[in-house]
């Protein structure tokens, strides 16, 4: 799923003028990518990613200028597709009468900003890119361990939103509880954060809610995470084999991206938040390149080795 975004959301966000197409303002922006017709100009058509929204610079308006007459006619004519969400002009620059012209006969608006082409582009990329990033919604629990966004899984009851309680109270942090949004703002990136109705509270069975920022201070918790590790508790099966040597390398997909994903059985006496805080930083040293279970098996071969040696 990803959010709409329209001319007007662009305008109002960027303090656009509108030169033409005051109707056609409604028109939603799909691709995060912009344009800058070139070979179109020159007359090369065959590939016109009409898309994009179009952005027009020193560089075009000057080519334009020197065209015939005819010449620019015939090509804002072939430039302004009716699928092109909107023109964008910098600088401030005149926009050639042929242009708006063809605009107004193909209901593109054209819209102007006193920014540089570059400076321009790059803020709109990165505002497009936040808002048309793909999301999803799931049931959990989002901690930052040690720096380590950590998505606590499992079904509903099995004890995650009283874990992050004793995690916060350890000194991390909540980012969001039952309900966390995510985002995946790059390749294999994800960020998540709570909706915002349900901001800074966490809901304990037979205490209620609770707003864990005026509890234990701003300290206690942050408005999004980064997350890069998935935590999934299930209740204890006694006839399941647990991994017991952390060889196992289990991975969840969440929109595009995998995670790498640790089930942890629950069942009293298991002190969880303890359990998460190791597996963070235990992650943490597998970044860094040392893995204890790699390290572990290392040795007991080197063991079986001497010892096959010493027969």
């Amino acid at each position: 799923m990803a959010k709409k975004v329209t001319v007007k959301d662009i305008i109002q966000k960027f303090d656009l003028e509108v030169l033409s197409g005051w109707d056609q303002l409604d028109r939603t922006v799909h691709v995060s990518d912009l344009y800058r017709p070139g070979l179109e100009l020159a007359g090369f058509f065959t590939y016109h990613p009409v898309e994009r929204l179009q952005l027009l610079g020193k560089t075009e308006l000057s080519f334009i200028r020197e065209l015939t007459r005819q010449e620019r006619e015939e090509r804002m004519h072939k430039l302004c597709h009716p699928d092109i969400p909107c023109f964008v002009v910098t600088r401030n620059f005149e926009v050639p009468a042929e242009l708006i012209k063809a605009a107004e006969e193909k209901g593109v608006p054209i819209l102007r900003t006193a920014l540089s082409t570059t400076k321009f582009g790059s803020k709109l990329t990165n505002y497009l890119e936040k808002h048309l990033a793909p999301t999803t919604t799931m049931h959990g629990v989002l901690v930052d361990v040690y720096g380590i966004g950590v998505l606590i899984t499992g079904s509903s009851g099995i004890g995650k939103s009283e874990t992050a309680l004793e995690l916060v109270k350890r000194g991390h942090r909540l980012v969001a509880d039952d309900a966390v949004e995510i985002q995946q703002t790059g390749e294999g990136t994800l960020v998540g954060h709570a909706p915002e109705l349900i901001r800074y509270l966490l809901e304990i069975r037979g205490l209620g809610i609770i707003n864990v920022m005026t509890l234990f201070g701003a300290g206690a918790v942050r408005d999004k995470k980064k997350i890069s590790l998935v935590i999934r508790l299930e209740a204890w099966q006694e006839q399941r084999q647990y991994d017991r040597l952390g060889l196992d390398e289990e991975r969840t997909q969440i929109i595009d991206t995998f995670l790498p994903q640790l089930t942890v059985p629950v069942r009293p006496g298991r002190n969880l938040a303890v359990i998460i805080e190791v597996a963070a930083m235990n992650f943490r040293l597998k970044g860094l390149g040392y893995d204890a279970a790699q390290q572990f098996v290392q040795k007991l071969g080197e063991t079986i080795e001497d010892a096959d040696d010493l027969d």
